[in-house]
């Protein structure tokens, strides 16, 4: 084994018990993909505390291995109707699935393709966490913590 992928075996069985964090990262694939599922992981997730009954939820899904795969649905106890939404020509969508290419990423950001919790069971405040999980078509399903942040929160791009 290269050290890459030695690195790669270290990192997953540290983080492969642990719950997704706003920021943390974790991959839904065995070692380096050798269970042939692409390897996923998530960062930057947040969602701007609502303030009516919807509420917008963001993050980045990297693809580190050479097999796409498509974000096909997002489930969380905090809304029985989670709908994944492109932006095109300033008008919002629903569509059935995001494509997340091979050694690439997929971006849900502000004024792009997002996920909409539509008709919130409770309205979380900024600094609470909503627990959230993402649906692919190959991968096995990551859940992810999305901190609370204020209504008007946009991170900088790195």
């Amino acid at each position: 084994m290269n050290r890459r992928t030695t690195t790669l075996i270290a990192a997953l069985a540290l983080t492969s018990g642990l719950v997704l964090t706003g920021c943390s990262t974790d991959s839904s694939a065995g070692a380096a993909g050798a269970d042939g599922k692409p390897e996923l992981k998530v960062s930057g997730a947040f969602m701007p505390q609502p303030v009516m009954d919807m509420a917008g939820g963001f993050l980045t899904i990297k693809n580190d291995s050479g097999a796409a795969d498509k974000l096909t649905s997002v489930t969380s106890p905090i809304s029985d109707d989670v709908q994944i939404h492109e932006t095109k020509n300033q008008k919002m969508q629903q569509v059935k699935s995001f494509d997340i290419p091979a050694n690439g990423e997929l971006k849900l950001e502000r004024g792009g393709s997002h996920i909409m919790f539509m008709a919130l069971k409770t309205k979380p405040k900024q600094g609470e966490k909503v627990s959230i999980e993402l649906h692919f078509e190959k991968s096995d399903p990551i859940t992810v913590d999305l901190p609370v942040e204020a209504a008007t929160h946009n991170p900088k791009q790195h």
